[in-house]
This record gives structure tokens, C-alpha cells and sequence, in this order.
């Protein structure tokens, strides 16, 4: 059983994360009053969705919190935070003159984006975690030529392999209530990444050949960062199977088997 006096890097190590770590205290009270101390990993947990830019908050889960639990804390986190990142997004749309069908679009997937953190915060209770505290800075105006990079990058390349990676879950989880949750919840992830690319082609048509540019950098750029994190994601083998998330060496192969059908060369 961890106790305070329990080195950071052995509650990390049992999450399945690396090091470096550090404690912290709170910002939620425990059950004397006191602020909860917390340990904060490098943890390699592979999920991905659409993040806002400003999100500040990183899901960081209290000490001692079961693998299970922090792994889907983590995933509730990011399904959280993926609520304002498409209402801003479907607020941009309109600013910038989009069709509303799109517009539409993006605040439905702000909707479904509320049931899947439900369903996440679910399992992580299940599993002892807490729902973690979500943190969005103030958004602020920004150019169709930033939205479209964003786009890119969070709805193009991790969006799409997050629903990938939900429709896998759903097939090869252990656990039935992982199997019903992600078998809601993949449909809902690959119509949004299905609204990323249309979003981006009607973007692109917009932006000068320059802009166009920076937004295709960007997305390569993004290919190769989600490789590393596949290549370097781990959990222990018990979460693994509960979760059904796949091993490092699966999940890099998703990701190349992906880039290479949606933008061949970007991980040549």
C-alpha cells in the first residue's frame, strides 16, 4: 500500500509511467481537509482527441490511484476538454464565414464529447479515480490560417487515429463496460474526425498557397510526434488488457499503417 514516505518513481513505475516525477499538493481537499498530495509522471497512457489550445490542466492523478483508474481518468480529461475545444471551433467556423453545415457539425461533436467524458469518468470511479480537475485558458480571436493548422494537427492526424484507437479498444478490451462504452463512443470519434477533414478541405481552399504550406508542415510534423508517443507508450499488461489499448510496437504500426493511407511520405 503507497504511504507518503513512497518514492515518486515506484507509484509511477506501478502506473505503468517514467520518470521524471514530482509531487504536489491539491487542488482537491481529502477526507481530513487537508489538500491531496499528488505525484506527477511522464505518463506514456496512449489516448488521443481533440485538445483546446490553453488547456493547462494535464489530468495528474492523486497518489496511490490505481493504473485502471488513471488510465481512464486520463481519458475522461481529455474527453472533457474536447468540449470546448469544438464549441470554440464551431464558434471559428461561423466567424470565418463556414458553411453551417460544418458549423453544425462541430457543436454536435461538442455534445457527444460531454456523454464520452460521462462514460470515462464512469470507468475511472469504477477503478478508484477521481474525475480530474479540467483547466482551458481564455480563448482569443485567431486567424483562419490557426485554425486550420490546429485542425490539422488535433482533428486530422490525432483525432482520426483516436477513433481508430476507440474502435480497437471496442473489439479487443477485456472488460464488457470498456467493450459497451467504446463501442458507443468509436462511431461518434470517426464522425469527428470525418468533420476534421472536411474542415480542412474547406479550409484550404481559403488560404493562400503559403498558409497551405504551414498547415501541411504542420500536419507531417504531427505524424511524427504521434509515432513517438505510440513508440513510447507502455502500460502494465493487466491495464493493457482491461483497456484494451494496444502494446507500443501495435499502436506505432497503427499509426504508419493510418499516415501512410491519409498523407503517404510524412513518415517515410
Amino acid at each position: 500500500m503507497p504511504t507518503q514516505d513512497t518514492p515518486c518513481e515506484e507509484l509511477c513505475e506501478a502506473l505503468g509511467a517514467t520518470t521524471p516525477c514530482s509531487r504536489f499538493m491539491g487542488p482537491e481537499a481529502g477526507e481530513d481537509g487537508g489538500l491531496l498530495e499528488k505525484v506527477k509522471c511522464e505518463a506514456p497512457f496512449l489516448c488521443e482527441g481533440r485538445r483546446p489550445e490553453g488547456l493547462c490542466s494535464d489530468g495528474a492523478v492523486a497518489t496511490g490511484t490505481p493504473a485502471l483508474g488513471a488510465l481512464f481518468a486520463r481519458m475522461a480529461h481529455l474527453e472533457a476538454a474536447s468540449v470546448p475545444a469544438f464549441e470554440r471551433l464551431a464558434d471559428e467556423l461561423a466567424a470565418h464565414g463556414a458553411p453551417e453545415r460544418l458549423v453544425r457539425a462541430a457543436r454536435r461533436a461538442a455534445k457527444d464529447e460531454v456523454r464520452h467524458a460521462s462514460a470515462m469518468e464512469s470507468l475511472a470511479q469504477r477503478h478508484g479515480a477521481p474525475m480530474p480537475e479540467l483547466t482551458v485558458a481564455p480563448f482569443q480571436p485567431r486567424t483562419l490560417v490557426a485554425l486550420a493548422i490546429e485542425n490539422a494537427v488535433e482533428g486530422c492526424v490525432r483525432e482520426t487515429f483516436g477513433a481508430l484507437l476507440a474502435g480497437w479498444q471496442a473489439r479487443s478490451a477485456e472488460d464488457a463496460q470498456v467493450r459497451e462504452s467504446l463501442a458507443t463512443i468509436a462511431p461518434d470519434e470517426l464522425r469527428h474526425a470525418e468533420l476534421s477533414w472536411a474542415i480542412d478541405a474547406w479550409a484550404l481552399e481559403q488560404l493562400s498557397p503559403e498558409a497551405r504550406e504551414r498547415v501541411e508542415a504542420a500536419r507531417r510534423e504531427a505524424w511524427r510526434e504521434l509515432e513517438q508517443d505510440a513508440a513510447s507508450s507502455h502500460l502494465p499488461e493487466a491495464v493493457a488488457r482491461v483497456s484494451g489499448l494496444p502494446s507500443a510496437e501495435v499502436a506505432r504500426g497503427l499509426v504508419r499503417e493510418l499516415a501512410l493511407e491519409l498523407m503517404p511520405g510524412a513518415l517515410a
